[in-house]
């Protein structure tokens, strides 16, 4: 599997949230109802592990599921992003996070591997996205093509207005 969008996609949400940190305002407030800079990256991290544990079920032979419903829970994103360290921490975890899937989701499954079909239940801002079994591969490229985009996107809507329309041009 090419994980090259995959890379491409970390490195946008990672300029990204560099960008919002930098901004001189250290917590931009978000819209309501949204979430801040540390929690959209505590997010991404708890996304990151549920996957990376996925994959490392996968490639052991073990039976697992795939369900974001942790990712999405205010007690877990806090802990998340006090124990990580804030900001900076939560963006060291997802770059290192985003290196080991693209290993694993790379050379080092096989073809059969990738096609397994998961459990998965994704939820989206209390909608139920999927409640379906996927190919291990759907769940790796979903990543890429929309759960980090998004994500990338949202950070950049933290920034002042026009630096975050500046800031998605860049990252397109």
């Amino acid at each position: 599997m090419d994980t090259t969008p995959l890379r491409d996609a970390y490195r946008a949400l990672l300029d990204a949230a560099t960008t919002v940190a930098g901004s001189g305002d250290p917590s931009p407030v978000p819209p309501a109802g949204e979430w801040n800079a540390d929690q959209i990256l505590a997010h991404v991290s708890v996304i990151n592990a549920a996957t990376i544990a996925t994959v490392s079920a996968v490639a052991s032979g073990a039976n697992t599921t795939y369900d974001n419903r942790i990712a999405l829970d205010t007690w877990t994103i806090a802990r998340v992003i006090a124990r990580a360290g804030g900001n900076a921490g939560l963006r060291d975890r997802i770059r290192a996070q985003g290196d080991a899937l693209c290993m694993l989701g790379g050379p080092m499954l096989s073809e059969a591997e990738l096609d397994t079909l998961v459990p998965t239940l994704l939820l989206s801002d209390d909608t139920l996205m999927v409640d379906q079994p996927m190919p291990l591969r759907d769940l790796i490229a979903g990543l890429a093509e929309v759960e980090l985009p998004g994500h990338t996107k949202q950070l950049l809507s933290l920034l002042p207005d026009g630096a975050g329309a500046a800031g998605a041009a860049a990252t397109a």
